[in-house]
């Protein structure tokens, strides 16, 4: 399963459309005020399903990741000084980055490829492609993108 994350054009906050291949609308993405990044992420019929929370005064970035109201896993940026580098303790999943920050591959426990994150250069806005190889696990994979583009965005 494919589906594109792309970053709306006017927002005070962040705010995302996630379309599947055929170009509907699966999720939405709405951010919220806050200390620290809070993503409230809405089905296609605008019921929340999910959020992530940035926690707030934590040497480095950790995001929580919730279904409802149950915390479901957590992404911590590790400190590196070349490749980015993440812990994730969400479905036995790893991440791993490359140096130019940009494409991601998230690992499931048995080593196979759970979901590759590519960022598309030379658009208006932040614009992901998030291959899924489970659909299921789309929420979840969406969950680990949003995170990885918040931390960028905060250090940016």
């Amino acid at each position: 399963m494919k589906m594109l994350f792309k970053q709306r054009f006017f927002s005070w906050f962040d705010s995302y459309d996630i379309y599947e291949e055929s170009g509907n609308v699966l999720f939405t993405v709405e951010g919220q005020l806050s200390w620290g990044h809070r993503l409230h992420i809405l089905d296609s019929g605008g019921n929340h399903i999910a959020t992530l929370k940035e926690r707030a005064l934590t040497f480095l970035p950790r995001f929580d990741l919730l279904i409802g109201n149950a915390q479901v896993g957590t992404l911590t940026k590790e400190f590196t000084l070349l490749k980015p580098a993440f812990s994730l303790d969400c479905n036995g999943w790893q991440v791993e980055g490359s140096f130019s920050e940009w494409d991601y591959t998230i690992f499931d426990h048995d080593g196979q490829p759970a979901a590759i994150i590519s960022k598309e250069l030379f658009q208006w806005t932040d614009t992901y492609v998030i291959e899924v190889a489970d659909p299921q696990n789309a929420l979840y994979a969406l969950m680990v993108a949003l995170a990885i583009d918040a931390e960028k965005c905060s250090r940016n």
